[in-house]
Formats: C-alpha cells, sequence, structure tokens
C-alpha cells in the first residue's frame, strides 16, 4: 500500500488489485473502516468457500472481492456525475461505504455455513447489525450508508447499486470469480455495462444501446452458477462439511469437549436466534472473531477425534476424498432414494442413526432473471420498459425460469474404522 499527498487527503491510500490495477481509497473515513478489524477478518474468508477443490485458483478471499466493489461503485458514480446525476460528496462516500460493508457479516466458508453454524441467520441481518455497531464506533458517521443499505434513502438508486438484480456485488463478483478460475466464458463486460447506466426518475436504468450487454451478463451469470457456484463437486463437498459441522454440533450440545477456538466452541454448543444477536451486542462481537480458520484448524483436530464420524468427514477433507455425488434433472424417486441409502448402510456398515452423516439428497436451483426485480432498460424515447419486454431477446424470458437439479452424495467408503 503506498501513499500520496493528492486531492487534498492526508494520505491518500493505493492498492493494487488483480483484476482492475490500482484502486483508490478516497476518504480517510473508508481507510478507518478497512483498517478495522471487523473488516480485515474477511481476508481469511474465501470468497468461494471450498471452490478451489474443483478449480485451484479460486482461493480469493471477501477483502478482494469487497475492495472491488468499491472501486466499481466509484467508476459508476463518477460516470452518472458525467452524465448530468448530482452526487453529493457525502452520497458518495455513504454509496461506496454501504458496498464496502455489504458482504461484512459473512461466516467462515461464506455460504456453505450460513444455515448449518447458525440457526437459519441470513449473512445479510449480520451485516446491517455489523454496520450498526461500526456506526456506534464511527460517531455516527455511517448513518447514510446506513440509510442506502436498508433502502431507507429517497434516492433508490443508490440502494439499487448496492442490492438488485444488476448491482456492483454482482458486477464484481463475476469478474472476479472468473479471474481466479480461468472460467472465461463467464466474463460480462462490466466496464460497458457501467458506461450504459443512467438515472431516470430517481431509478437506476440502462440505455437502449446496452440492452446486448445486459443479455450477456445474464447469461454469463446462468453459466457460473452451474459451471462454478453450483458445480457437483462443490456441492458435495459443502455437504460435507454441513455434515461434519452438524455431528461437532450434537456431539458439543451433549457434553463433549473439543480442542477448538473459544468462539467455535461457544456456537457449536449455543443456538443463538436472529433476536439473540440483536439484543446482546456481545454475541455478534464474537461471531465477528470467526473466520474460515478457525473451521481449518478444528478439521485438522478431528482427523484424530474419538468419534469416528468427526475422524471420517476430517480425514477425508484433508485428504480430498469427497462424497460421490449424482446431479440430475430429473428428481429422485422415494424408492430410488432407499435403494441407495440402504446400499450405502450396507457398504459403509455403519449404525443407521449415523447415515445421514455419509449420505445426504437435495435439491439445487438456479435463474438468470427474476421479473419482479426488473431491470430497467431507458429506450431512445424516453420510455423505461423491463428488459424482458425491451427487445427481441428470446433468452432472457427463457432465464426467469427457476431451473432445479436434485442430487445425491454419499462416501465411497470408511476411510478409518469405527
Amino acid at each position: 500500500m503506498s501513499q500520496s499527498n493528492q486531492c487534498g487527503l492526508k494520505s491518500q491510500k493505493i492498492l493494487n488489485d488483480p483484476v482492475y490495477g490500482f484502486i483508490t481509497i478516497p476518504s480517510e473515513l473508508i481507510f478507518a473502516i478497512i483498517d478495522h478489524p471487523y473488516f480485515q477478518r474477511l481476508r481469511r474468508i474465501r470468497q468461494l468457500g471450498l471452490t478451489d477443490f474443483v478449480y485451484p485458483g479460486a482461493l480469493h478471499t471477501r477483502f478482494h472481492h469487497a475492495l472491488g466493489a468499491m472501486h466499481l461503485m466509484s467508476i459508476t458514480l463518477d460516470n452518472l456525475r458525467i452524465k448530468g446525476t448530482e452526487i453529493s460528496d457525502e452520497e458518495y462516500e455513504a454509496a461506496l461505504t454501504a458496498i464496502l460493508l455489504h458482504d461484512i457479516g459473512h461466516g467462515p466458508f461464506s455460504h456453505a455455513l450460513e444455515y448449518s453454524l447458525l440457526a437459519g441467520i441470513p449473512h445479510e441481518e449480520l451485516s446491517l447489525m455489523t454496520i450498526e455497531l461500526l456506526n456506534q464506533e464511527f460517531s455516527g458517521k455511517l448513518d447514510l450508508a446506513l440509510r442506502i443499505f436498508k433502502n431507507q434513502y429517497e434516492r433508490k438508486f443508490l440502494n439499487q447499486l448496492v442490492s438488485s438484480q444488476l448491482d456492483i456485488d454482482r458486477l464484481d463478483y463475476l469478474q472476479r470469480d472468473c479471474f481466479f478460475t480461468g472460467v472465461s466464458e463467464g466474463t460480462i463486460g462490466a466496464d460497458r455495462i457501467i458506461k450504459m447506466m443512467a438515472v431516470k426518475d430517481g431509478q437506476l436504468v440502462i440505455e437502449e444501446k446496452g440492452i446486448y450487454s445486459i443479455e450477456n451478463f445474464l447469461s454469463a451469470r446462468r453459466l457460473m452458477y452451474w459451471q462454478v457456484y453450483l458445480h457437483k463437486t462443490t456441492v458435495s463437498a459443502e455437504k460435507m462439511l454441513i455434515n461434519l459441522i452438524q455431528r461437532a454440533k450434537m456431539l458439543a450440545q451433549s457434553g463433549e469437549k473439543f480442542f477448538v477456538t473459544e468462539e467455535f466452541e461457544f456456537f457449536m454448543k449455543n443456538q443463538v436466534t436472529l433476536s439473540d444477536f440483536k439484543n446482546r451486542k456481545e454475541l455478534l462481537e464474537k461471531f465477528l472473531q470467526l473466520d474460515d480458520f478457525d473451521i481449518w484448524g478444528a478439521i485438522k483436530m478431528w482427523k484424530t477425534a474419538e468419534d469416528y464420524v468427526l475422524r471420517n468427514i476430517s480425514h477425508m477433507f484433508l485428504t480430498r476424498k469427497l462424497y460421490k455425488i449424482n446431479l440430475v434433472n430429473e428428481a429422485f424417486s422415494p424408492k430410488d432414494l432407499e435403494k441407495l441409502r440402504q446400499e450405502t448402510l450396507k457398504k459403509l456398515d455403519v449404525p443407521e442413526e449415523d447415515l445421514p452423516f455419509f449420505f445426504s439428497s437435495g435439491t439445487v436451483s438456479n435463474y438468470g432473471y427474476l421479473a419482479k426485480d426488473r431491470i430497467n432498460i431507458l429506450t431512445k424515447s424516453g420510455e423505461v420498459v423491463d428488459v424482458a419486454q425491451a427487445a427481441d431477446l428470446p433468452n432472457i424470458k427463457v432465464m426467469s425460469k427457476i431451473v432445479e437439479k436434485h442430487y445425491v452424495c454419499r462416501a465411497k467408503k470408511l476411510i478409518s474404522p469405527l
């Protein structure tokens, strides 16, 4: 990180990003937020969880992504100013702050453990509470960023840039994930999309000449879900991790002692609800100590655990002996599922009550475009229409359909005996 004395700042900071090149941190407040332990924690949370089991280069972090999103937001706001949209310096800084902190509430392994380590508490709620906590520390300087984040600010386009079907979050993570996985088919042309953005009646719109860039963006996003985010090997690895954490929680809550970090042990032993987080500030602060290293450290310890489930799944993780997975378009019949269960039970020779830790089934889904959260196109005549009706783009209508795939994943064999 280098420093210079430009733009009236005491010490303007510059970062070198592998995707965009140099990124400028434009204010002392934003630098102080980045420097805060809550934000620095994002260095220790992978953006794509366990995807590096498939794409070895996918080692980038939530820290990378947040900074990249902030950079794209600054470019977007600059372009909107050039097109005549008035954006005050306060609004500019608040929008950058809101996108910078949009993922601050993610827990270890991002989405993989969102509904197992905690009891169904979405990271967006934890992000909101964390921003509120930071706002207290920074004496209310994040008030406007909070209003934008919560969609309570009258200029709706600022919230749409933070959270919508065509937000800055998606523009960065698609480009970044393409770069680090090497899946070039997911390239979206973010520069052109940003240049086509405009504001009409307080709403974010895309100029009509950018419509094919939007079609490419939606197609690329859909492809990235099936090829990267919902790749069958990633789905298998995530189910293994979820099963492992559920077993550890079951044992911890029955009085089993583990050599793990204090914070990880707390959330294994205690079922914390959203209201608990809201009412007890110390719980959120404890959660914000957790990162991927807590889990990996535990997995390394558990490979020699007395409990054979912990021991086996941990050993499989560390040696990449993942569950065999079948990912298909048609749902498995109850008869087929039971047959696979019995085959796995016989092959592994484990107690039937433990089979759910070695055998999982379920559904994953993906969509390209949801019409209820529309992307608006500004036509040459000045009319604002939904992208699906804006031109002869049958692909977008097709992408509005939610596609489901069904999976069964199961252990091939036990590495360590009962």
